[in-house]
């Protein structure tokens, strides 16, 4: 349901948002400058304190007599520790707490001894519970002294509405402690679910560049290889037969601009405009006999096995890449390492709960051959394969050569 908001009701949040604007712009000024605020308080309520001791005090005062020089004392001895109130809550409070014991114990019943409901205040906006035990103990004195001297029949007459006026003064602390540290809790729940947010995109722009590195690294490594390959068979064709040597070169060609294609295609995902990148569909098993055409032009002889043909769509496209991806990586450490009467086998059989897929070729393993767990290519194969809970073992064969095995769950089977 879709209401309409009245000129009232946007007026009048615009006047919420101009007073929450100005109450940050106060609270970020006294927060830099804490001693103006303070200093103006104190001048306020000293001006206020002078003021009532210079006659306004003998009207509710049960003893007249008072000399004005202790009563000018002891207003400024109430007034003055408030700009302390905040920093030294407790120390201010007692020293008003010894000039309001002298102000009751004299019969001056100074009024400036309320003053001390600013220092409770704060005692219970920033200091422990157990503070405000200390409060009463020094609140106390001073008003059981005065009332028990002066009015002993109705003593209680004077104490009890005083100290509920500093309990609930103490309340109100509380109360705004309690409600800032709410929001300081607040805040700093933002701040962490910002800084894991912050954390997740981290892990995911790194996932996204192992990911990119990965595809590079078996789009550039096969490829040249082939390239490789197509250029040293046309080397020795060039002599006997220059119809192959043509071909050799056109098949360089195809296979390069194949590869221009695929990093075109890869490093699209890294532009920073907001055009978004193009996105060509990635290789699955449908493109097998591509891959395996561009490693026969290059010189080496690979045969494709598939046993027990698969139900339709048995791996998702994920998964495709995967397989697609160690079969290239496969051949492409066959071209560089097996040597050049090497032949290479690519076998593809499906289990009712698993595709095994298996390249094995007949070259003899040199120093140069990369052992288990070596090499970028090998890692890469193994984290592929650990992304939809396959398992790949690879390594020299007893009779010579090399084979690599991938295990991988079909969709839906048990891992």
């Amino acid at each position: 349901m879709i209401t309409e908001e009245t000129p009232h009701a946007a007026g009048t949040t615009g006047l919420s948002r101009h007073v929450q604007r100005l109450l940050n712009r106060t609270r970020a000024f006294d927060d830099g400058r804490p001693w103006v605020w303070d200093a103006t308080l104190t001048l306020c309520w000293t001006g206020a304190a002078l003021v009532d001791a210079a006659g306004g005090w003998q009207n509710t005062a049960p003893d007249t007599s008072v000399p004005a020089w202790l009563v000018l004392t002891l207003s400024l001895a109430l007034s003055l520790p408030l700009y302390w109130r905040r920093r030294r809550p407790m120390t201010a409070l007692a020293v008003m707490a010894c000039a309001a014991l002298v102000s009751d114990a004299s019969g001056a019943f100074l009024q400036a001894t309320y003053l001390q409901a600013l220092p409770v205040f704060h005692l219970a906006l920033t200091r422990p519970p157990r503070a405000l035990l200390w409060a009463l103990v020094l609140i106390l004195p001073p008003l059981v002294t005065g009332a028990v001297r002066f009015s002993p029949e109705t003593w209680d007459q004077r104490v009890v509405p005083t100290l509920w006026a500093y309990a609930l003064v103490a309340l109100l602390g509380i109360v705004v402690r309690s409600r800032r540290d709410h929001t300081a809790g607040l805040v700093d729940r933002a701040r962490r679910l910002e800084v894991e947010r912050d954390q997740e995109v981290r892990l995911a722009a790194a996932a996204e560049r192992t990911r990119i590195a990965r595809e590079m690294h078996d789009i550039i490594g096969h490829n040249l290889s082939v390239i490789t390959g197509l250029a040293d068979g046309g080397r020795y064709a060039a002599a006997k037969s220059p119809e192959r040597a043509a071909q050799a070169l056109d098949a360089i060609g195809t296979t390069s601009r194949q590869a221009l294609d695929d990093l075109r295609r890869l490093l699209g995902v890294l532009r920073d405009d907001e055009q978004e990148a193009v996105r060509d569909p990635q290789p699955t098993l449908a493109d097998l006999d591509t891959l395996l055409t561009g490693v026969r032009k290059a010189g080496l002889a690979v045969e494709l096995e598939i046993r027990d043909e698969p139900a339709p769509q048995p791996l998702a496209p994920g998964a495709q890449l995967t397989v697609y991806r160690v079969i290239q990586e496969a051949l492409t450490n066959t071209l560089k390492h097996a040597g050049p009467k090497a032949r290479a086998t690519v076998l593809l059989a499906y289990a009712p709960k698993e595709l095994l897929v298996e390249v094995v070729d007949t070259g003899t393993p040199t120093a140069t051959r990369p052992h288990r767990g070596q090499g970028q290519g090998l890692t890469g194969m193994r984290e592929r394969a650990a992304l939809y809970d396959g398992r790949l073992d690879s390594g020299a064969l007893p009779a010579g050569g090399w084979h690599v095995r991938l295990r991988l769950p079909l969709e839906g089977s048990p891992s």
